[in-house]
């Protein structure tokens, strides 16, 4: 039996027209010989009007119940594909999360697959040529209805496609992965190749084309994953291991990304306590603060430290520093919103000489604040209105 796992994304399934084409690209898998197992998300933007709705009723709607109502959106989905499937000839039957036993964490709202019943799969692929399944959702052991987080149907695909050692296409509005987001830089390159480890950092600094944990799941299990457009015959993109089997040089840098909306928190002389240090970052847990680009100086006996967050989530923890360090004589907290974390990865860089030098030289007349490094990747902080400045440098430097 020749298996093969397809997710379709919102704007795949945003409309009657949207769903009929994709049942067309199915049928044309089935009339391969494959067996189909589609994998959809809401239809259009279906999650963001459930939010909506739910905060129309209240403030801070109960993450148990929130997931209860998000996920509807998929429900819908599935059933109108499998009935326009079946509608065409194709024999067709759609599950959500409860009916395949998806098993999830109770992290309502950002749950973890933990396991699912493949023999429910396989069984019923013994009558039906295609099962349409609910991405985005699982459930608790204790039969609690739970979603994965933004993206997730990404990783619900690439799951299935991992238990089953199968193939996974992932299908967008985007004819694959590039070099730079097209709507940031029209001139963009398509990248016909990308390695697991390039696209886990572009996911991580703001990339919107894959979901990371779905990129974890297929490094760990090794699942190629092609990504192409949903409305053309285009070739995709494939997210690979290595580019061994490819090219015989690794490219030094890939990609570049862009992350708006990103504010610098600077704390000035603090103690040269680390306990203190470490209970800022325990606060910044505890309110779900993810902290980025930490930089941390000694100074005789004090501490100046900063790091970036998201800028809409600014106000709370400054309250909470305050709180905090309110017994602490000249201390200085300084926010600086309105700032772009601008990012280059390239797998090359590890062996390549030069590349930080070529990065800054490139933007030799922007300021810039926090910097990060890794071995594939460079990233800084610079102010909002010199972002597509920074792009077209960079893109430029590296031949992007």
């Amino acid at each position: 039996m020749k298996l093969i796992v397809q997710k379709y994304g919102g704007t795949s399934v945003a409309d009657v027209q949207k769903v009929r084409n994709v049942a067309k690209r199915i049928e044309s898998r089935v009339k391969e010989g494959f067996k189909v197992i589609t994998v959809v998300s809401a239809m259009g933007d279906t999650t963001n009007r459930l939010i909506n709705l739910a905060k129309e009723f209240v403030q801070n709607p109960e993450p148990r119940e929130l997931d209860m109502l998000l996920t509807t959106g998929e429900q819908v989905s599935a059933s109108l594909v499998a009935m326009v499937l079946n509608e065409m000839g194709i024999k067709a039957k759609s599950f959500n999360a409860f009916q395949l036993g998806i098993i999830t964490t109770s992290d309502f709202n950002e749950a973890q697959i933990k396991n699912f019943n493949k023999d429910i799969v396989l069984g019923n692929l013994q009558n039906y040529d295609v099962i349409v399944v609910t991405g985005f959702q699982g459930i608790t052991e204790e039969g609690d209805l739970t979603t994965l987080g933004r993206g997730g149907s990404d990783t619900s695909a690439v799951a299935l496609a991992a238990a089953l050692k199968v193939p996974c296409e992932i299908y967008s509005n985007y004819a694959g992965i590039y070099t730079v987001d097209p709507k940031l830089y029209s001139q963009a390159k398509k990248l016909k190749y990308v390695s697991y480890d390039e696209m886990l950092e572009m996911a991580a600094l703001g990339a919107k084309v894959l979901h990371s944990r779905s990129v974890e799941i297929a490094k760990k299990f090794n699942i190629v994953i092609y990504c192409a457009s949903s409305f053309s015959e285009e070739e995709g993109s494939y997210v690979v291991n290595n580019y061994s089997d490819y090219f015989l040089e690794e490219p030094v840098v890939t990609g570049l990304s862009a992350d708006d909306n990103q504010t610098q928190v600077t704390i000035l002389n603090i103690p040269s306590d680390i306990l203190l240090v470490n209970k800022i970052f325990e606060i910044a847990a505890k309110i779900n603060l993810n902290i980025d680009m930490i930089s941390i100086i000694n100074n005789n006996d004090k501490i100046n430290f900063s790091f970036s967050i998201v800028e809409n989530v600014a106000e709370n923890l400054e309250n909470k520093l305050k709180e905090i360090l309110k017994d602490v004589d000249e201390k200085s907290i300084d926010f600086k919103n309105g700032l772009v974390k601008i990012s280059v990865v390239g797998i090359g860089m590890r062996k390549a000489k030069g590349v930080a030098s070529r990065f800054f030289k490139a933007l030799n007349d922007i300021p810039i604040s926090l910097v990060t490094t890794s071995e594939i990747k460079i990233s800084c902080l610079i102010p909002q209105k010199h972002k597509q400045k920074a792009i077209e440098a960079l893109v430029k430097e590296f031949n992007l």
